[in-house]
C-alpha cells in the first residue's frame, strides 16, 4: 500500500557525505548522521553544527525552494530562533533536487521531552507571542513575495474528512485509540466553509515534533517550515490545541490576541485532523513519542468538544 510518507528517493548517508562534499568543499571531509525521516524531507547532522535537508518526494521540492526564500526574511522578526539557510545545493546527476543547509537550533523537540504540566503551561505565552510575530503584518511583507498559497486543500472539508476516517480506523485497529468517532462527529459539525479566508504567513505544519525546548521546557526554536506558505492562520492556531492542556488555552490567546469563534472552529478541525495523522504516522512508524504526542491531543480536545 503506497503511503503519502512513503519515499520516492531514498536518501543514504553515503549520498550526503558525497554530495555535501562535492558542492561544499569546505565541510569535507563530511561527518553526517541521521537525525530522522518526515514526509517529505530527511535531515542530517553534518560535522556537528549544520542540520541538512534533502527532498524524500517530488512534492517537496518546491517548498524546500519557499524555506531558502522566506526564512531569511522572517527570522529576524521573530521572537524564537528558526532555522536559516546558509547553504543551496544544487540538483546534479547524483541527486536531482536542490537541498539545504541550516546551523543546527539546540534543544529538544517537544514530544520527545515529554514535557511536565508546568512545562506545557510555560509554552502558552511564548506560543502565542510567537505566532502572533509570524501572524503579523511586517513579517507578512516581508515574505509575501516569495511564497504562494495553500496548494493542497489544508482545510477542505471533501478531502480532510475521508483521511481523518481512514485514521482513526486504523488506530481502532491497531487497537491504539478506539473513540475516532466522537472526533468524526466533531469534524462533521465543525467542517469549513470554503469562503476566503484573509492569508497570513503560516508554518502550515506546527506540532509538538517542530517546536524545540530547552531544559526547562521553554520554547527554544522551531523547526521543519517546509509547508510555509500565505494561508489560513487556524493551521497554526491549531498548534496550541495541540500541545497544551485545555486550562492554558486562554494564556495562549491573550498573548496572541484576539480570535473569532469562526476561526476557533477551523483551529479545532485542523488540531483534530492533524492529531489524527500523528497518530496514523506513528502507528506506522513504531514511533511511541508521536503516538503519545496524539493521544495528548485527542485527550485535551476531547475536553473541549
Amino acid at each position: 500500500m503506497n503511503r503519502p510518507w512513503d519515499a520516492e528517493i531514498e536518501v543514504s548517508l553515503d549520498l550526503v557525505r558525497e554530495l555535501i562534499a562535492a558542492e561544499f568543499p569546505s565541510l569535507a571531509p563530511v561527518r553526517a548522521e541521521l537525525l530522522g525521516y518526515g514526509w517529505d524531507n530527511a535531515a542530517f547532522l553534518v560535522n556537528g553544527e549544520y542540520v541538512f535537508r534533502f527532498p524524500r518526494r517530488t512534492i517537496a521540492v518546491p517548498l524546500i525552494r519557499s524555506e531558502l526564500a522566506a526564512l531569511p526574511r522572517i527570522a529576524p522578526i521573530l521572537p524564537v530562533p528558526i532555522p536559516v539557510p546558509s547553504f543551496a545545493g544544487s540538483p546534479s546527476t547524483g541527486y536531482p533536487w536542490p537541498f539545504a543547509g541550516y546551523s543546527l537550533l539546540r534543544g529538544t523537540p517537544l514530544d520527545a521531552k515529554r514535557p511536565s504540566a508546568r512545562e506545557r503551561a510555560l509554552l502558552a505565552p511564548a506560543l502565542g507571542w510567537f505566532l502572533r510575530a509570524l501572524h503579523g503584518a511586517p513579517t507578512h511583507a516581508a515574505a509575501a513575495s516569495v511564497l504562494g498559497g495553500d496548494l493542497i486543500g489544508r482545510l477542505d472539508h471533501a478531502k480532510r474528512m475521508p483521511q481523518a476516517r481512514t485514521r482513526f480506523a486504523d488506530a481502532a485497529a491497531a487497537g491504539v485509540f478506539a473513540d475516532g468517532d466522537v472526533f468524526i462527529t466533531a469534524m462533521e459539525r465543525l467542517a469549513p466553509d470554503d469562503a476566503p479566508r484573509p492569508a497570513v504567513v503560516v508554518h502550515g505544519d506546527l506540532y509538538a515534533r517542530h517546536l524545540l525546548v530547552d531544559d526547562a521546557g521553554a520554547l527554544a526554536g522551531v523547526i521543519d517550515w517546509g509547508d510555509i506558505h500565505l494561508g489560513d492562520r487556524a493551521l497554526d492556531l491549531a498548534a496550541a490545541k495541540l500541545v497544551l492542556p485545555a486550562s492554558e488555552l486562554d494564556t495562549f490567546r491573550a498573548h496572541y490576541g484576539p480570535i473569532d469563534a469562526t476561526t476557533w472552529n477551523r483551529v479545532t478541525y485542523r488540531a483534530i485532523h492533524h492529531a489524527a495523522l500523528e497518530l496514523a504516522y506513528g502507528i506506522d512508524r513504531n514511533d511511541r513519542d508521536l503516538i503519545d504526542a496524539a493521544l495528548f491531543a485527542l485527550t485535551a480536545l476531547r475536553e473541549q468538544l
